[in-house]
């Protein structure tokens, strides 16, 4: 992106941003790409790195993050590496196992579903690739402290064998001697020391010619003398041989595994740039936590729009001291290219103006910001401010001799990917002239099709902004009763500047003021005016319509409540005839398997029956076990029919009575008694039955439909 003044970052406070990044690095790599943060034009690019932002974001959230806190700041012993003849000590190998081991776990770590899930995270190592045979042929030579290894060769074996014998021969005899000398009284308080490498005993200097050996020394008060024993000097002069063989063996070593690890020298520094970058997607997201920010969308085209959307400085500042920030919202698209801002001074105009910028350089830099995830970005090639006094004594400029400078340049670059801010447009000169120019400026802008934000307070602009297709008003609310500033901005009418108001609120006279008002133009002033009504009935509108956003909101928690209820209503009667219908199928189960159970039984016997009479027999019982209950069956299904018309009485049966047949569940009307038997008519058909098989009833009264 290319900025307009360079001063811009600053002017926008995006260094202070930068800053704040850096603070969260841990590597030199890191430091660098925070430092040097990139605005970049390309979507993929723009994209890439927000939604590493983001995944690193989310992985902090859930304490997942995979293990790259070892810092890793190896430049110059990858260069000692990558030159020939070079030799490397063990604690630099160790450095070089450490890296390597520290990107084979963050390999494992990436395993298929992470690879999925976390695609933008894993796309930083999947250019490369892990070498175990690193970390295994530095083990094999260096030990975890550092050293070369005894078996690292057999010629460092064998010489270390012959260092541990020697060594143990000196010791025996240094201590034999020191025994010796300690009796006679010759030994001093400190005993022995070491002395260009040698083992010497601390003799007192009055008895240094009585022990026989080598003079290494005194010391500072000449008490004391240094001498190495003449028992152990040929021993000492074979150690020393063994430990300059050990040195040069050593040194062999380290040089061939020097030269063998310098093939990896590329792969090693691109683990080094991969942790660092690690380190710099952290860095952004631990930014991102502290702002609270979160992931917006990003369009290939011009335009923004935000929704609570908050300046990260002001929001952090406020967060320590318990304040409270009004979120932002306001949109730019092709229909309105340009927001007119508006209002009182120290309203919140510039912080308007300067959140917007700042976001939108932030967002085209990979950061996440402090606002609704449903807000937008476009992407813009160009961006140019102008804030605030800009004269110049260099170049000799008043302020409004820099703003024409600066509007010049505006009007010759923007184009449709062009974001520009101008704080107090045609200020510096005036009313009147400045005003005509500053129309001017947005008509030229406007033509060039060009995204931006212009606070003023000029009365024309106003003017031509709610008449200008493409430009739209803007207004920092303003409590009139209070006489205070709201910082919110409302879209869509211009503001008044409350001269007059504040003028009032830090305590003119009022004989001062309506002075002033009598030397105002009266349809300047009647504009004000007007504009003011306008924004204070805005304000009651918006007032009203929070209350009736919570009636509505209340209306459908009740209308939530009820349909919820109805719900469970009908959960419970389908609960009931479920349980109903399990009752039956559970009837049917016990009724066939009681079927099973004695047909079983009727096969068993009839396997044991001899005489045909008894098979006869059981015949009988099948059949009557499986036809009599299918006239069971029917004989309850006729009941029930029959329960459903008719209502038995206890009354015995008169003449001209309905009467039920027991025998074969049949209603009629008794005709005739003869003693014990009874002709009951049955339609037109008489039948003779037992008197004692009939039942008096009645029909049952049937609803009204």
């Amino acid at each position: 992106m290319k900025l307009y003044p360079e001063s811009a970052p600053v002017q926008l406070e995006f260094d202070k941003v930068k800053a704040l990044l850096v603070e969260q690095t841990r590597t030199l790599y890191g430091n660098e790409k925070a430092s040097n943060l990139r605005i970049h034009t390309r979507k993929q690019f723009i994209d890439m790195e927000l939604r590493q932002s983001y995944q690193y974001f989310q992985l902090l959230a859930t304490g997942q993050t995979f293990q790259h806190d070892q810092v890793f700041n190896l430049s110059r012993e990858l260069k000692l590496l990558s030159i020939s003849g070079a030799v490397l000590t063990g604690d630099i190998f160790i450095l070089f196992r450490s890296l390597a081991e520290n990107i084979g776990s963050i390999f494992r770590w990436f395993d298929d579903e992470r690879q999925s899930s976390l695609s933008s995270l894993y796309e930083v190592i999947r250019q490369t690739h892990y070498e175990k045979s690193i970390p295994q042929e530095i083990s094999r030579i260096i030990g975890d402290d550092g050293r070369v290894l005894d078996n690292a060769s057999e010629d460092l074996t064998r010489i270390r064998m012959a260092l541990y014998r020697k060594r143990n021969e000196q010791r025996r005899s240094f201590e034999r001697i020191l025994g010796k000398l300690q009796k006679a009284g010759y030994i001093a308080d400190i005993e022995e020391s070491f002395l260009n490498g040698r083992r010497v005993l601390a003799i007192y200097a009055e008895h240094k010619r009585i022990v026989k050996g080598i003079l290494h020394g005194e010391s500072d008060t000449r008490r004391t003398s240094f001498v190495e024993p003449e028992e152990t000097i040929e021993i000492n002069n074979e150690i020393f041989s063994l430990e300059n063989d050990e040195r040069d063996e050593e040194y062999r070593i380290l040089r061939e595994l020097t030269a063998r690890l310098s093939s990896f020298s590329p792969l090693l520094k691109q683990y080094v740039d991969v942790l660092g970058e690690y380190d710099f997607i952290r860095a952004k997201a631990r930014l991102a936590a502290m702002m609270d920010a979160h992931l917006p969308q990003v369009l290939d085209a011009s335009g923004i729009k935000l929704v609570r959307a908050y300046h990260p400085l002001l929001l952090l500042y406020n967060k320590k001291s318990g304040k409270t920030v009004i979120p932002l919202n306001l949109t730019l698209d092709e229909k309105n290219r340009i927001l007119l801002i508006s209002g009182p001074n120290a309203g919140g105009k510039t912080v308007c103006l300067k959140t917007t910028g700042l976001l939108q350089m932030m967002v085209q830099a990979g950061l996440l910001v402090p606002a609704h995830p449903e807000s937008t970005f476009g992407i813009f090639k160009h961006l140019m401010i102008h804030i605030g006094d800009t004269q110049s004594i260099e170049f000799e400029l008043s302020t409004y001799s820099s703003h024409l400078k600066n509007m010049k340049h505006f009007m010759e670059v923007a184009n449709g990917r062009t974001l520009f801010f101008i704080d107090e447009l045609g200020s510096g000169s005036d009313p009147n002239l400045g005003g005509a120019f500053a129309e001017v400026f947005l008509e030229q802008l406007l033509k060039r099709h060009a995204y931006g934000i212009v606070t003023t307070h000029y009365l024309n602009l106003k003017v031509m902004a709610s008449k200008t297709s493409g430009i739209i008003n803007g207004a920092m609310a303003f409590n009139e009763k209070n006489l205070l500033p709201e910082y919110r901005l409302n879209i869509g009418k211009p503001g008044s500047s409350y001269t007059f108001s504040i003028a009032e609120r830090i305590g003119l006279s009022k004989e001062l003021i309506n002075r002033a008002k009598e030397l105002v133009d009266e349809n300047h002033f009647t504009l004000d005016k007007l504009l003011n009504r306008t924004e204070q009935d805005l304000r009651q509108l918006e007032s009203r319509d929070k209350d009736l956003q919570k009636l509505i909101r209340e209306n459908e928690a009740l209308k939530k409540s009820m349909l919820q209820q109805i719900d469970k209503e009908k959960h419970q009667q389908q609960v009931e005839l479920l349980k109903h219908q399990n009752q039956v199928a559970q009837e049917k189960i016990v009724y066939v398997k009681d079927m099973e159970r004695k047909l079983k039984q009727i096969v068993l016997d009839w396997r044991r029956a001899d005489a045909d009479q008894d098979k006869k027999q059981l015949m009988k019982n099948m059949h009557a076990l499986l036809f009599n209950q299918k006239e069971k069956q029917v004989t309850e299904k006729k009941q029930k029919k029959l329960d459903s018309r008719y209502v038995a009485l206890e009354d015995e049966p008169v003449v001209g009575a309905l009467v039920l047949m027991k025998q074969n569940n049949k209603v009629g009307v008794l005709a005739e008694i003869r003693g014990k038997r009874a002709i009951v008519n049955l339609g037109s058909m008489p039948l003779q039955v037992n008197l004692e098989d009939l039942v008096s009833v009645r029909e049952k009264v049937q609803p009204q439909q």
